[in-house]
């Protein structure tokens, strides 16, 4: 081999959001107060990058279990650029968790996969409320520091963007 060649490198952090980025956000009624902050954090950043709220749409379904379907009807659309899924499942005294958990991680992976577009795995999957509500943490004041929903946020961005990027050859 002659020559040094360097290999193409697809990168979504560097991504600029494109003017018209949708995203949609399919959130859990289930443990609310944890899934309202989750749900703020992840608005906050798509707002910071220049997603507004008229470009975000929010659907809510009962639990974590409905989260997989929705996302996949979501992606099915063709009108987003990434689906959220956000949850909050917290550890009782039976192993219904494990199967709540599992469930939810598997249909949120199989509809990425099967849209070919970012379907971000946002459930918490806490031992107590207490871990909850650190994972829900921060405030507007704060760019909601830890708080899962903003990093899922944030996830979705550099996912879409290195899509982008693959779909075009090279950097986006």
């Amino acid at each position: 081999m002659s020559g040094t060649s360097t290999p193409t490198v697809f990168d979504g952090t560097s991504a600029a959001v494109a003017r018209g980025t949708r995203v949609a956000i399919a959130v859990a009624r289930w443990n609310e107060s944890i899934t309202r902050r989750l749900l703020a954090g992840a608005l906050h950043r798509f707002a910071a990058v220049g997603i507004g709220a008229d470009a975000v749409d929010v659907a809510w379904v009962p639990g974590s279990f409905e989260l997989p379907l929705a996302a996949d009807r979501l992606a099915a659309t063709g009108r987003y650029a990434a689906v959220l899924c956000l949850g909050a499942i917290i550890k009782g005294e039976t192993s219904h968790d494990h199967h709540i958990a599992s469930a939810a991680a598997a249909g949120i992976e199989a509809a990425g996969r099967h849209h070919g577009l970012p379907v971000i795995f946002g459930v918490l999957t806490c031992d107590t409320l207490a871990q909850a509500m650190v994972r829900a943490g921060g405030d507007a004041a704060d760019g909601y520091a830890g708080n899962k929903g903003a990093e899922c946020a944030a996830a979705a961005i550099e996912m879409a963007g290195l899509l982008e990027a693959i779909r075009h050859g090279g950097a986006a």
